[in-house]
């Protein structure tokens, strides 16, 4: 059932404080993950999306699942797990922040996991990775 990896590098025109600010609430989260659909359930410990932050994702096919931010470190990262739900498990996702010159900033996000039953985590890589990358694409 091995191990998945998608790694997407990205940059923008915008600075790293705004493009973390737009990935960091869940909400705008919908435009990258389509045609999924989120929904914050809970605020994070100390920040609105901060570590302990919980969304729901529904997707068009299967059951809902939930991911909880497990580290948030402003304007430099957001790591996150599956918390309920999903075919998968071992899952981390990871979305590291950096300046580029010019003022614009780069996004290299990273999510390993392994499917629970054979086949699925290729499936799931493969849908996972054009769609985030898709919708990266629609953020400037």
């Amino acid at each position: 059932m091995g191990q998945q990896r998608i790694h997407i590098v990205r940059d923008f025109r915008t600075p790293v404080a705004e493009l973390y600010a737009r990935l960091a609430e869940h909400e705008n989260l919908n435009a990258v993950f389509a045609p999924a659909k989120i929904t914050r359930l809970r605020d994070g410990d100390t920040s609105r999306n901060g570590a302990g932050s919980v969304r729901r994702l529904k997707m068009p096919v299967g059951g809902p699942f939930e991911e909880t931010v497990t580290r948030a470190v402003e304007n430099e990262l957001i790591e996150y797990r599956i918390t309920k739900g999903s075919p998968l498990k071992n899952h981390l996702g990871t979305m590291r922040f950096s300046a580029t010159p010019g003022g614009g900033s780069r996004l290299d996000y990273t999510i390993v996991f392994e499917g629970k039953l054979p086949f699925i985590g290729g499936i799931v890589r493969a849908a996972l990775e054009k769609g985030i990358t898709k919708g990266l694409g629609t953020i400037s």
